[in-house]
């Protein structure tokens, strides 16, 4: 019997260990999908021409198209491995967006390294960050974005989401107002805009309701109508704010909200029959709507109910565990 070394003995079992892996690969589920139609033919040609970068794109999109998203970032990474091009830097960074933020972080600042300062993947990144949960360097991405391209529409739009969330109201509204004098024409920017002039009793709200409604030839949105009852609903001036919650209503008779701030206002006026009956119209209309179990639960509260009180206010925890304000009014009432 013929005796090997250890190091021989160890070189033979990495040579066959090599050969097992190589073997099994080709049999994996990548390259068992590779095989097949669609993707055969481009496959193939790859096969003979292993540094064609366009082949590895077009299979890529193929397979993302087919929702084979970890297939697809394996050939997007190959084309970027052989050509560093914005456009297969993006397609990688953002499939690893979809599954892992942290690693799109790191690959959208690694590609910016590579190619210079690039306006979309310095988006891509301040979304990254965003994903990941840290809103100051992603709001750091967009100042720095913008400082450079002050007309992009969409690093200003993620802005004001990003400085809503840190309630810098006043940052928010500028970088909002930027966009609109960018997009006069963008209903959905205007909408935003009205809403947080609404917030923040700017009479300016008004303004840009009526030019939503102006807008709307068909008649079917409610927005606005909304926007204009909120308004002078924090001005506490509630016969108009109920009229313009009516019209909303009216418009859309599913615009849950403004069951809400009406049933709000009847409570706020202690006409609790109609307060109770305007919310449970909105439990009924969306079962699953955690508001509409929280003030049915305010409600019962102000009628003296506790008991009710406290199952519609858990129920409403229970729906979205991150209503704490339903949670602590739960625990509150004795």
């Amino acid at each position: 019997m013929k005796l090997y070394s250890p190091f021989r003995l160890s070189t033979i079992l990495f040579v066959v260990t090599f050969f097992v892996a190589c073997n099994n690969e080709d049999k994996s589920p990548y390259h068992a999908t590779l095989g097949k139609p669609p993707y055969n033919e481009i496959t193939d040609s790859i096969q003979k021409d292993p540094t064609n970068v366009a082949l590895y794109a077009r299979r890529a999109g193929m397979l993302n198209k087919n929702n084979l998203p970890e297939l697809a970032l394996k050939d997007f990474t190959k084309a970027w491995e052989l050509s560093k091009e914005e456009k297969y830097a993006l397609a990688v960074g953002n499939l690893l967006l979809e599954s892992n933020p942290d690693s799109a972080t790191k690959f959208f600042i690694q590609a910016q390294e590579k190619i210079g300062n690039s306006k979309f993947l310095q988006l891509s990144l301040a979304y990254a960050y965003d994903a990941k949960g840290d809103i100051i360097n992603a709001l750091a991405t967009t100042d720095s974005l913008l400082s450079r391209y002050p007309n992009e529409l969409e690093a200003l739009l993620l802005q004001n989401d990003l400085l809503q969330r840190k309630q810098d109201t006043v940052s928010a509204i500028a970088a909002l107002e930027k966009a609109y004098a960018l997009a006069p024409q963008n209903k959905e920017i205007i909408n935003m805009l009205s809403y947080q002039y609404a917030e923040t009793n700017n009479n300016k709200a008004i303004t840009l309701a009526d030019i939503l409604i102006a807008m709307d030839k068909e008649k079917k949105s409610a927005d606005p109508y909304y926007v204009k009852g909120l308004y002078f609903a924090n001005l506490k001036q509630h016969d108009k704010a109920l009229t313009f919650f009516n019209q909303s209503l009216t418009v859309d008779y599913n615009y849950l909200n403004a069951y809400i701030e009406k049933g709000k206002i009847l409570l706020d006026q202690q006409k609790n029959t109609e307060a109770l009956k305007t919310f449970q119209l909105a439990n009924t209309i969306s079962p699953s709507f955690a508001d509409a179990y929280f003030w049915i639960g305010k409600t019962y509260e102000s009628n003296g109910n506790k008991a009710q009180a406290k199952e519609y206010y858990n129920r409403a925890y229970q729906l979205d565990k991150t209503f704490t304000e339903a949670k602590e009014a739960a625990e509150q009432v004795k």
